[in-house]
């Protein structure tokens, strides 16, 4: 369902088939040129597409103008309850102007600014949210605020269209995350305009991130959406920016920068993964490529859950191993393995994107994994391999199968080693497996 009509914000495409774009809003006061200005550039390195501005005043208008010229993405005017600062928003070259028609001053003063926004070829984001419908929908808000969203959408959609106006996206947020997923299901049925997501204030950066990744994830996965906006309670802009390409990178939807996959640790940990995770995330930071790493926090599945990554870490108590597409690469001191990850990544760029095995690092690494490897553990080839055999003969089936099971207790690899049964008794870390002290 995705939406067949594009527009243009400045350079970036938005609907038709474009990319899902990023937004953010500024959260300086815009007449201040210094901090709003910075706080634009803050966000366009962070990754956002778009950033939009607050235009309540006549000096924030005025400040328009600079801004337009010095910001490195498209500024988006937004404009309520005065139609003479849309006016003014387009005059100074905004690239898109977002209005509510509901607290505009009516159609008339509507029109007003679409007949400039004809003239000028600036877009408008046009739209409602929960908490400011026309009074001639508050009780159907009540009964129905799902139906009550979407009437007043399709209302203003209608009115831009009366207008003979077709620039524009459309934007229906409100608090509820149900509320927004389901009326945004129905009104991308009903319109074919670019549509603008977000969980309208939706809290901190802790609760505002799960409660919009929930909301605009399930939408996004659907097809529906254009552009987002993380809505959070945080004076970084760049944080909602963040979160809005993590949610873009979890569906793969978009690419930006490093992808870390890191296992949510247990008793089986022995080493110090909080840390070790945390560094990688910083340090991988510096990197603009979208390279994948994995961090397991021990050997039990060996490799197998994250095979796709272009690298990664498994660690044990004293050692681990670094790999690269499931392969082996080296094993590694566990109080080295970050330093030695990095080392091995920006080989790979050294190279041009090729990954540098040695192959006696690489056999050592590969006996030391089948040392620490737990066989019993249902990886996705040993599960492979059971389907296999179930598809033989009964038979031969469990032929295959004793042969895996006994495998799994006599050890991995050529059988020449032998999986070491860990004596809590006896180890110096009974009990937790791991400590930080």
């Amino acid at each position: 369902m995705a939406s067949k009509v594009q527009i243009h914000v400045g350079e970036v495409p938005v609907g038709g088939g474009a990319p899902v774009a990023v937004q953010t809003m500024t959260k300086t006061e815009t007449a201040n040129l210094a901090a709003t200005m910075d706080q634009i550039v803050t966000v366009a390195e962070a990754g956002a597409d778009i950033v939009r501005v607050a235009v309540p005043r006549e000096q924030d208008a005025e400040a328009l103008k600079t801004i337009v010229e010095r910001s490195p993405i498209p500024v988006i005017a937004d404009i309520h309850f005065n139609h003479t600062l849309a006016l003014k928003a387009i005059e100074a070259g905004a690239h898109c102007v977002r209005l509510n028609p509901g607290n505009i001053g009516g159609p008339e003063k509507v029109a007003e600014v679409i007949k400039l926004a004809t003239e000028r070829g600036t877009p408008l984001r046009v739209g409602v949210n929960s908490g400011s419908l026309p009074k001639h929908l508050r009780q159907l808000e009540y009964d129905n605020p799902v139906e009550a969203l979407v009437t007043a959408a399709v209302e203003t959609v209608e009115l831009m269209e009366r207008l003979d106006f077709r620039n524009f996206k459309v934007s229906m947020k409100s608090t509820s995350v149900p509320n927004t997923i389901a009326s945004n299901r129905l009104l991308a049925e009903r319109i074919p305009y670019p549509l603008h997501l977000g969980v309208t204030e939706a809290g901190t950066k802790w609760s505002g991130s799960l409660k919009s990744a929930v909301g605009l994830g399930t939408l996004l996965a659907d097809g529906i959406g254009d552009t987002i906006r993380i809505s959070l309670s945080t004076f970084h802009a760049e944080e909602e920016v963040k979160v809005a390409w993590e949610i873009l990178k979890a569906l793969k939807l978009r690419e930006k920068g490093p992808v870390l996959i890191a296992c949510p640790t247990c008793g089986r940990l022995q080493f110090d993964m909080d840390r070790v995770v945390a560094e990688v995330e910083q340090r991988l930071e510096a990197y603009d490529d979208p390279v994948e790493v994995s961090v397991l926090g021990c050997a039990v599945n060996g490799i197998g859950e994250a095979r796709h990554a272009d690298f990664g870490i498994t660690g044990a108590k004293d050692m681990g191993m670094i790999y690269s597409k499931g392969e082996p690469l080296k094993k590694v001191r566990t109080e080295e393995l970050v330093d030695e990850l990095f080392k091995e990544i920006d080989r790979y760029y050294a190279a041009g994107k090729k990954v540098v095995r040695d192959d006696g690092d690489a056999a050592e690494a590969r006996r030391w994994l089948e040392e620490n490897e737990d066989t019993t553990q249902m990886t996705p080839e040993r599960i492979a391999a059971m389907e296999a055999a179930a598809a033989q003969d009964d038979a031969e089936a469990s032929d295959v199968l004793e042969t895996m099971l006994v495998g799994a207790h006599e050890g991995a690899g050529n059988g020449s080693s032998s999986a070491v049964e860990m004596d809590e008794d006896l180890s110096p870390v009974a009990g937790r497996r791991f400590s930080r002290s």
